[in-house]
């Protein structure tokens, strides 16, 4: 405990990790606050129709990501979701359109480009996603009287551009937090969300506990708060070994290259989980679409859709794999590519030994990521899954989130990330105070 408050004081002493964490936290509490408004022309109280819709299914995991804001009927209650869909989109064309692989190569220039044409797609998807959810809000609340201002064109229309100014002001809220805070800001702010649905999730649990038989239901749920406990732990020492792992049979680079550091040798930087929790999210985001499509079916899905729209269906589960293994292949292969670092070794006078420079090098770190990208696949995809088997052992859905699935690699490693930047900053701190203490002894 003494190490911990040690830390914290050490941390508290640098003034720039002092600011961007305190930034961190005020941006992080404008977003919370802008959750709770309610768009205008709509009366909270009697939204429990919608409430109880996203208790189940698909739709709770939407209000998860928006932290409670899609069943509150938030001005930001399509969250950031419609932003990682347009990245994913952008993604693709970035791997089958010569123009944006053209983009890619261009560095600083060609990012700037790629970023406002995903800024674009945003407000496409959101121009079609806010109508609607507008449209699954008013079959909810039919009768109710929840539009206090009346459902015509013209309420559409401007809920359609708030709902859309919202969600893009949560992706500036993040860009923000990334440039002038800790953590990177889109990972934190999906974070914060699932974070904010955790007590309700607990008390809910708890509640339908004590309601149960007695004596029995109070330790079935210590007997799942123990099991969450033990899952986070593991998740966590697994997803830090796993990350510090180096792929023992990828041979070490010498010569000249300057991926080296002080001229030693050093090993191909593969990991078996380089793509981190992005496929899961990507994953995520193209399951929800059957459930925009439900919404514009109205009350007479397809079995196919409400199997989809069953998150414990055998055919969402397997789905839901096979994206995330695709997903896993596809953001490995965008983000490491084995040509371009074998040109970016020959020009550094790096080789492999006992591998030809040029194309066998190519051909042999894509042959090593393709062996260590599976079993890392398997692993986030067996995490992704652990919700649904939870919820077929009896626990409610919004409590079973936490125990795997996107919530529990989110919080892990967005947790892990924004404290690997932190010590980054506390290493640089101390290392520029040896350095000053050093030309201090020089001059003296």
């Amino acid at each position: 405990m003494n190490k911990i408050i040690e830390t914290i004081k050490n941390i508290w002493r640098i003034e720039d990790l002092r600011s961007r964490i305190l930034v961190t936290i005020l941006f992080v509490a404008i977003y919370r606050f802008g959750s709770t408004v309610v768009l205008p022309g709509i009366d909270p109280s009697e939204l429990a129709q919608l409430q109880a819709q996203t208790k189940g299914g698909l739709m709770s995991l939407l209000d998860m990501f928006s932290g409670g804001a899609f069943s509150q009927a938030s001005i930001f209650a399509l969250g950031i979701m419609p932003y990682i869909s347009a990245s994913i989109v952008i993604q693709l064309l970035a791997v089958a359109v010569p123009y944006f692989q053209k983009m890619q190569r261009e560095g600083e220039s060609g990012r700037r480009k790629i970023a406002l044409y995903t800024r674009w797609l945003t407000i496409a998807i959101l121009l079609f996603q806010a109508p609607t959810y507008l449209i699954n809000l008013k079959a909810q609340t039919a009768g109710s009287g929840a539009f206090l201002v009346g459902d015509g064109f013209g309420f559409m229309a401007t809920s359609t551009i708030i709902l859309a100014a919202g969600s893009m002001f949560i992706l500036w809220l993040g860009e923000r937090i990334t440039d002038k805070g800790i953590g990177n800001g889109v990972s934190v702010i999906i974070m914060i969300g699932i974070i904010a649905r955790m007590p309700s999730a607990i008390i809910e649990e708890l509640t339908s506990a004590l309601s149960g038989a007695a004596g029995g239901g109070l330790i079935k749920f210590l007997l799942e708060i123990i099991g969450l406990v033990a899952v986070m732990a593991i998740a966590i020492l697994l997803v830090k070994a796993v990350r510090k792992v180096p792929v023992q049979y990828a041979k070490r680079i010498e010569g000249n290259s300057k991926l080296q550091v002080g001229g030693a040798r050093q090993y191909i930087p593969l990991k078996l989980f380089a793509a981190n929790v992005m496929p899961i999210i990507f994953a995520q985001a193209v399951m929800f679409i059957p459930l925009t499509l439900a919404q514009v079916a109205g009350s007479n899905p397809t079995w196919v859709l409400r199997q989809f729209l069953d998150h414990t269906s055998f055919l969402y589960n397997l789905v839901f794999v096979i994206l995330i293994i695709a997903f896993t292949y596809f953001y490995t292969a965008i983000t490491l590519n084995p040509v371009q670092m074998s040109e970016d070794m020959k020009r550094n006078n790096g080789f492999i030994p006992g591998v030809k420079p040029g194309e066998d090098t190519a051909n042999y770190i894509d042959n090593v990521m393709t062996h260590i990208t599976f079993p890392g696949s398997l692993f986030i995809s067996l995490i992704a899954i652990l919700p649904a088997l939870a919820s077929l052992c009896g626990v409610k859905q919004g409590f079973a989130q936490f125990f795997g699935g996107t919530s529990l690699l989110i919080l892990v490693g967005v947790v892990m990330d924004t404290l690997q930047q932190i010590d980054s900053h506390m290493s640089v701190r101390n290392y520029d105070r040896m350095l000053n203490s050093g030309h201090t002894r020089n001059r003296s």
